[in-house]
């Protein structure tokens, strides 16, 4: 009972951060239009840390500026944040999806290649996430360059492919430890996509990802592939 209590106040948390920053932009919106839809996202697995970031680091230039005049790290923390976003969205929507249409699991494998859904699911979120980060990606660096769609696409490639991977690596990781191991040992069994636990520990699991693609961020606005936000 206190495992579902802790879960619910988190995404409680998580989602009230989310409906604040979302009217938050509409009344305030930020400069380059797709962190009107980032900063709402990143909440849902951020929550209170996010929340302050984006108040004391984004919104305080919203309208006027990009954010150009942080740290490097803070430069990073967003750049990675809005890679998180696609991600975030995409193990939501893959997760929901396999759960209505299970039958797509067979499409990814599921029955000829591994029998465990929960692999079937990793492949449809991390299909789902590379390619809304990718659009994310695109949706920032194309104007920022002014790039039309085929040159967009392959600099949004460039800059978002290996941090996509390497923030699906530290989730993945996380989410394996307590599917496999955490929960089946301390409390008899897996978490249902259809519980509040199985999301706090995916709220977790994000935490993890960005730690993973944080040093590749650092490495990529620091040769230029990917922009400063």
């Amino acid at each position: 009972m206190w495992f579902t209590v802790v879960s619910v106040g988190f995404l409680t948390v998580g989602v009230v951060s989310a409906a604040w920053v979302a009217v938050d932009v509409f009344r305030h919106p930020q400069r380059m239009a797709i962190m009107n839809v980032v900063w709402p996202l990143t909440m849902l697995f951020g929550g209170i840390v996010w929340l302050l970031l984006y108040l004391r680091r984004s919104r305080a230039v919203a309208g006027r500026g990009t954010g150009r005049g942080s740290s490097m790290a803070v430069s990073v923390a967003i750049g990675t944040s809005h890679c998180g976003a696609g991600c975030a969205i995409g193990d939501l929507v893959g997760e929901f999806v396999l759960v209505l249409f299970p039958l797509l699991g067979t499409l990814v494998g599921r029955g000829t290649f591994y029998q465990d859904e929960i692999f079937a699911g990793w492949i449809i979120d991390f299909v789902l996430a590379f390619a809304l980060g990718i659009v994310f990606q695109y949706f920032s660096i194309a104007p920022m360059r002014g790039l039309g769609f085929r040159a967009g696409i392959v600099a949004a490639l460039k800059a978002d492919t290996f941090s996509i991977s390497a923030w699906q690596v530290g989730m993945y990781g996380v989410m394996a430890l307590a599917q496999f191991l955490v929960l089946p040992a301390f409390f008899g069994g897996r978490a249902d996509v259809v519980t509040p636990e199985f999301w706090f520990v995916m709220q977790l699991a994000m935490v993890a990802g960005f730690a993973t693609a944080f040093p590749v961020n650092w490495a990529l606005i620091r040769t230029g592939v990917k922009e400063r936000m």
